[in-house]
């Protein structure tokens, strides 16, 4: 079995557990970053950053395995016929988790106030419980699923909103535009968990941001264009919007002179919200593989048509 890792910056941090991996699941197979001849490759483990851009040669390719849990960078890409998986890792969903879950912590009790107090204000304002915040979590997939699972735990009352229909145990599921805005009616904290399709774009536009609450919270570890920049820009300024904590961004790193940056109350996270943990990632990868060579169905296959 011979393995395109085409991913070549990332290698250094797969070159010991990929193979321990392999060998852990009984599996042999030679891993090269190079392939002299595309035609012998039976799988490609790909970052969508990688160089790589044409799969036409990798005539015998069983699958392409994207170490990133997005794929709008890929997914059109014409070149690639072979049956494409998206990394869904369980480390990535506690990374993910954990952001969701801190932030929402942070903006709910106030903390800014007593840690940025540089007048030492004494204010025993209490705040309210958190089964008084409602919570709207945009995208129900892997992430968005765990990271409102965990913030009911936390007796926040969410709800989620999806494209399409879905009924989820334990869960108000709404869906489509009228589904939009009843979730953002009421919702104290917004999370945005959707994929980038052209269905999400500028999701959070003006129209949409005015049906939340004034003061509303939105935190966005999804996808930069879910958000229209510049109407977050005017109902920030507007106090439509308290405060935005921000992952992702339209350009990566973010342009030093965007007004995020600046903005008082606009928080910049650099795209850390959640990471691909390669000894978890390698395990997912394995499993993969050792599906494909066994004829059982690949885990995390990606909807072309839908685009995740």
């Amino acid at each position: 079995m011979l393995i395109l890792f085409a991913a070549p910056a990332l290698w250094p941090a797969y070159a010991t557990i990929l193979p321990q991996a392999l060998a852990e699941a009984g599996l042999t197979a030679q891993i090269v970053t190079e392939a002299a001849d595309p035609a012998l490759v039976d799988y490609i483990i790909y970052a969508p950053s990688a160089p790589l851009q044409d799969f036409t040669p990798f005539t015998r390719c069983k699958a392409v395995l994207s170490l990133w849990a997005g794929v709008e960078r890929i997914v059109g890409n014409t070149t690639l016929t072979q049956p494409l998986t998206r990394m869904v890792d369980p480390y990535l969903t506690e990374g993910m988790v954990e952001w969701v879950v801190g932030h929402a912590l942070r903006h709910h009790l106030g903390m800014d106030r007593h840690i940025l107090n540089p007048t030492h204000v004494w204010d025993p304002t209490c705040p309210p419980l958190a089964r008084q915040r409602p919570v709207a979590m945009l995208g129900l997939g892997a992430l968005g699923l765990a990271a409102a699972r965990a913030l009911q735990a936390l007796n926040f009352p969410v709800t989620g909103w999806s494209r399409a229909p879905k009924v989820i145990e334990g869960l108000t599921c709404l869906h489509g535009e009228a589904g939009l805005q009843q979730a953002l009616s009421t919702a104290a904290i917004v999370v945005t968990l959707l994929p980038r399709t052209p269905q999400t774009e500028n999701l959070l536009n003006a129209r949409t941001l005015a049906y939340l609450p004034k003061g509303a919270v939105i935190l966005n570890p999804g996808r930069g264009p879910l958000i229209d920049d510049q109407a977050l820009l005017a109902a920030l300024d507007s106090g439509q919007v308290a405060h935005a904590t921000l992952d992702v961004f339209r350009t990566e790193p973010l342009p030093p002179d965007h007004a995020f940056w600046t903005h008082p109350q606009v928080t910049v996270t650099p795209h850390i919200a959640a990471d691909t943990r390669p000894h978890s990632a390698a395990r997912v990868l394995v499993e993969n593989i050792r599906r494909a060579e066994t004829g059982a169905p690949l885990l995390h296959l990606v909807d072309r048509a839908l685009g995740y």
